[in-house]
């Protein structure tokens, strides 16, 4: 028993187990890289999807022929080349023969073979396959020692290493896997681009990846879809990496009820159209998306026709984009082109990848041709045989007759007429027939062919611009047989969705009450009401506060926001909390970085801060209440930071009061609460930077008064009045004419009347006959009228009744919507 243990022992080697599991992993890592998940980038196939279709091709199973079931095709192949589980090649095969899923199916499915909605494939039992024509493309030529072989799993048999394929399946399919340490995700091409640039390869294989773009102009996809986006194609073709954005195809159709409806008629590559349908009906439950009343699938043998009805005040294009962006009807693409080149994986840019399949068909070239060259030598050496037995036919025939047996035969052949064994034992074989006058014409004439290709053969073998030319011919044949016009649109702009796409652009009023709280709310949810109507509760606040500030604007301006200390704040309209009409708003210090003891003032809406040309051209006039002018350029205001800037600086007791966007052409007016007005042209207060204090507008009477607000208009405006307002609801409408144009700095002349009865001043606007004008109370009333119904008046009068307020009610605010906002909106009866 000792001797046993011992001679035990002997046999155990000791290692390092770090060195061991590292090695071990090595080698299954390769084995998967090489074995089961990479494609060769010659014929872009995996193992299993070449076993496939050698098996198919091994067993007659051609697309002139009967199909065969596929169980019947699994079997073969797992029994000789793929000892790997029957699912795994069903499941290459089923690929395969999914035209939504291969761009160039290579086999033809009879049967079940799945959906875009994601469902199984009925099993292999039941489900008949054959190869496709293009599959055989692949297949041509292996008969002829144009590829190496190598044993199968058990040695028993043979199969190829690559198949000696005519078409570039790689790019024309494209591959995904993943292996042990890396992965592939090549996207399929169209094939008629795929040759016209391996075509040009070939005329200049110095020519750019961006000379190659001229004819691969992006990824082909089965499904169709939209590529969204051209950088994220250029960075995958020069470097074999990027990102590609594909949209599916939508249109706007109208119902019988005359509703819109959004037709999705492609989807993104891959992409489950039964998921889709899924996640827009929990978007519309979930209140994601609004607009949508309901959704169904109506796809047919016809194709994809997936319908949302809208409800009738939804925007179709507002939809879609909100669609892209939270759905997959919008997906993106991570191509990373990594294949097997001599065995190694590598990764790939478009040229790369044409060169080593068109160096792939230049050895598949060479080696039919050698091979061709050695058959056609063996044949002419046969024939040449044949020639000299012809020549010498009665002594060929007496010999043949004395000879005692078939070996002493061939012997006197060789020996009587120099022949080879091989030409000798052809004489023997050649049948009686042969020998008649017409049979030997065809002899001489097969032999004078045969050496026309002996030497066409070996002319290729010595040229490789004749070889390239055989290579051409080929592929624009492949070309004309398979080649189909492109799928997938390509978009170029960018890849990003904005913010605003998805949010309708419509005009909302923007109300600031007196403690901070700011909101917006859809303007069509004002009605329009006469001069004089009581209105309606625009706002509800707490007791001490009431609203100050109401501005009108649309979804995607960027809104500048001035405060009392002269600095200036960025946000857009759409990031400003929507609610309803009567709700009190978000505190501003939670959405601008306000701090506690300042408070906005003024607001411009403008349309694009990034259009350079705009920016340069216009400037920002503002007004202080102690009666200070600055004008400073919008460029100054076009950088958006987070923390703000500081666009004025303020003296000790003063405050900013207004801001207004200007070209530099413009009249300005500021009015004093006391009741006047001074005029004077933009001109007359010089350009400044954002830190200035800026100069005198406007001199006041008395330490009470102040500034109450400040207007631009144009001279050669004659639409516009002045619309001045008192804190006891009286106005008027003034022609600008009657305000004389003096120096800067003096004290004006007078606006309106004041008394007990008006009150003192709270608001001059400058307005056309088209607008309405907006009135906000201390209580939080709101009132919408037109100013049409405000009469005009000389400078010198108190004017009209504009809005009937309660006791101890005071106006607040006044502001103006433009003729562009008011259209479409109600118009009520007096509610006196």
């Amino acid at each position: 028993m000792a001797e046993e243990t011992e001679g035990q022992q002997g046999r155990i080697i000791r290692v390092n187990i770090e060195e061991q599991m590292k090695t071990a992993y090595i080698d299954y890592s390769m084995s998967v890289i090489v074995s089961r998940a990479l494609p060769d980038a010659r014929d872009g196939l995996k193992p299993v999807q070449r076993r496939i279709l050698y098996g198919m091709n091994e067993l007659g199973n051609n697309s002139n022929r009967p199909y065969k079931k596929s169980a019947r095709i699994v079997g073969e192949v797992m029994g000789k080349y793929h000892p790997h589980g029957d699912s795994a090649i069903y499941d290459a095969i089923v690929r395969m023969a999914q035209d939504w899923t291969m761009r160039y199916p290579l086999i033809d499915g009879h049967g079940n073979f799945g959906s875009l909605d994601g469902d199984a494939p009925a099993a292999m039992r039941y489900t008949e396959i054959r190869l496709q024509r293009i599959a055989e493309a692949m297949l041509e030529d292996i008969e002829k020692e144009t590829v190496d072989f190598t044993n199968n799993f058990d040695d028993t048999l043979k199969e190829p290493t690559v198949l000696p394929t005519r078409i570039p399946q790689l790019l024309m399919n494209g591959a995904s896997g993943i292996a042990v340490g890396m992965a592939t995700n090549i996207l399929p091409h169209n094939l008629s681009e795929i040759v016209d640039a391996c075509l040009a390869y070939i005329d200049d294989p110095q020519i750019t990846i961006d000379g190659l773009m001229q004819y691969i102009k992006a990824p082909d996809f089965p499904t169709g879809g939209i590529i969204y986006g051209y950088e994220g194609v250029k960075q995958a073709f020069h470097t074999g990496r990027g990102k590609i954005v594909v949209r599916g195809k939508v249109r706007v159709e109208t119902s019988h009820s005359g509703k819109d409806q959004i037709i999705i008629y492609e989807l993104p590559y891959q992409v489950n159209k039964a998921a889709l349908h899924e996640k827009i009906a929990q978007l519309v439950n979930n209140k994601v998306i609004e607009g949508i009343s309901d959704v169904r699938d109506e796809s047919g043998r016809e194709g994809v026709r997936l319908v949302i009805d809208l409800k009738r005040d939804a925007i179709p294009q507002v939809i879609i984009n909100q669609l892209y962006k939270h759905t997959e009807l919008q997906t993106s693409y991570g191509v990373n082109n990594v294949a097997l080149i001599h065995g190694r994986p590598q990764l790939m840019n478009i040229k790369e990848l044409i060169a080593a399949f068109v160096d792939f068909r230049h050895e598949i070239v060479v080696r039919r041709s050698q091979f061709d060259l050695r058959e056609a030598e063996k044949r002419a050496h046969i024939l040449e045989g044949y020639l000299i037995a012809l020549d010498h036919l009665d002594a060929v025939i007496a010999l043949i007759r004395s000879s005692a047996d078939p070996e002493s035969a061939r012997t006197g052949l060789m020996n009587t007429f120099n022949l080879t064994e091989i030409q000798a034992k052809a004489i023997l074989d050649l049948r009686l027939q042969r020998l008649t006058g017409l049979e030997r014409d065809k002899i001489r004439q097969e032999h004078e062919e045969v050496s026309k290709q002996i030497a066409y053969l070996k002319e290729v073998l010595a040229n490789q611009s004749l070889r390239m030319n055989i290579i051409k011919d080929e592929l624009k044949d492949v070309k004309e047989r398979f080649g189909d016009a492109r799928k997938t649109e390509i978009q170029h702009t960018t890849t990003e969705i904005r913010a605003e796409d998805v949010i309708a652009n419509e005009a909302m009023a923007i109300t600031i009450s007196h403690l901070g709280y700011i909101k917006r709310t859809s303007l069509s949810d004002y009605r329009q009401q006469r001069r004089g109507g009581k209105g309606i509760t625009g706002g509800k606040t707490r007791e001490e506060d009431f609203i100050e500030h109401l501005f009108i604007a649309s979804n995607h301006d960027t809104m500048l926001f001035f405060t009392e200390k002269g600095k200036c704040y960025w946000l857009k309209v759409f990031e400003i909390p929507e609610g309803e009409r009567h709700a009190k708003g978000r505190a501003i210090q939670n959405l601008i970085s306000l701090s506690g003891d300042d408070r906005v003032r003024a607001v411009i809406a403008v349309k694009d801060l990034e259009d350079e040309a705009y920016v340069q051209k216009h400037y920002i006039l503002f007004c202080t209440r102690r009666g200070m002018i600055k004008k400073s350029p919008l460029a100054d205001f076009s950088r958006v930071r987070q923390n703000g800037i500081i666009a004025i600086t303020i003296t000790e007791g003063d405050q900013l009061l207004d801001a207004r966007l200007t070209d530099g052409n413009c009249d300005v007016m500021m009015a004093v609460k006391s009741g006047r007005a001074i005029r004077f042209p933009e001109s007359a207060v010089r350009e400044t930077g954002r830190g200035a204090i800026g100069v005198r507008g406007i001199t006041l009477d008395h330490d009470q008064d102040e500034v109450i607000g400040m207007v631009c208009v144009h001279k050669d405006d004659p639409d516009k009045t002045i619309l001045v307002v008192s804190e006891k609801g009286f106005g008027k409408r003034t022609t600008i004419s009657e305000y004389r144009i003096t120096n800067r700095g003096g004290k004006g002349v007078k606006t309106i009347q004041i008394t007990p009865k008006t009150g003192a001043l709270v608001g001059i606007l400058d307005v056309s006959k088209k607008d309405d004008l907006m009135i906000i109370c201390k209580s939080g009333l709101t009132i919408r009228t037109p100013v049409a119904d405000i009469r005009e008046a000389g400078r010198a009068t108190q004017g009209v009744r504009l809005i009937r307020l309660e006791e101890q009610d005071e106006i607040a605010s006044i502001a103006r919507v433009e003729e562009n906002h008011t259209n479409n909106m109600e118009e009520e009866e007096d509610q006196a």
